[in-house]
């Protein structure tokens, strides 16, 4: 038997990949083709977890025995981590910022005798980076729009700017303004004093 699974990735809604497994694959397999299809470097620490249907971790599935009663990817048949219609599970493979894959079961087929197993059958969108360094925002909490500001530009008053410049009648009154120690002293007088110093 053929399980159909499709893979989202939540930081861009264009990526997506289709893969087929045999239902004797396990979830190793599927990480396998996960790095393969994704050019991924395979030293890098990876989980498969089950979730709930708001993806909500569940069980965890390592690639190396982490104990606690946890369980490894190479001795879990993907066969038995599908409990139910539309079973979700989470790829981590960023632990450092958290960033995962979005992988749904979405049926079954019939075994195709010409298709070599496990296979990606389609997909769209750039392959995610594998880890990021430094900060980033995660487009999920990211929730701030501004469309959800509701403002009318025309409403917004603009201040009255006009008595900041001087007009004609200032100008008037600044010639009434004599300082005579202001006016003994040049740009020459400035300069010299600079040089002196």
């Amino acid at each position: 038997m053929v399980l159909k699974f499709v893979m989202l990735l939540d930081e861009d809604e264009s990526f997506v990949r289709e893969f087929e497994f045999l239902d004797s694959h396990t979830l190793l397999d599927f990480h396998y083709a996960i790095q393969d299809e994704l050019e991924f470097d395979r030293s890098q620490l990876a989980s498969f977890f089950m979730t709930s249907d708001n993806w909500e971790k569940e069980e965890e599935f390592t690639l190396f025995d982490m104990g606690a009663n946890s369980a490894t990817m190479d001795e879990t048949l993907i066969d038995d981590v599908i409990i139910r219609k539309n079973q979700k599970l989470l790829y981590v493979f960023d632990y450092f910022n958290d960033r995962a894959l979005f992988i749904e079961y979405t049926g079954e087929a019939e075994e195709d005798e010409d298709t070599e197993y496990p296979v990606c059958t389609g997909g769209k969108g750039e392959a995610p980076k594998q880890i990021f360094f430094g900060s980033r925002t995660k487009k999920r909490y990211n929730n701030i729009s501004v469309s959800d500001y509701d403002f009318d530009v025309d409403e917004v008053e603009v201040p009255d700017v006009d008595g900041l410049f001087l007009n004609e009648e200032d100008e008037d009154s600044m010639s009434d303004y004599n300082d005579e120690e202001v006016d003994d002293i040049s740009i020459d007088d400035i300069i010299d004093d600079e040089e002196e110093e």
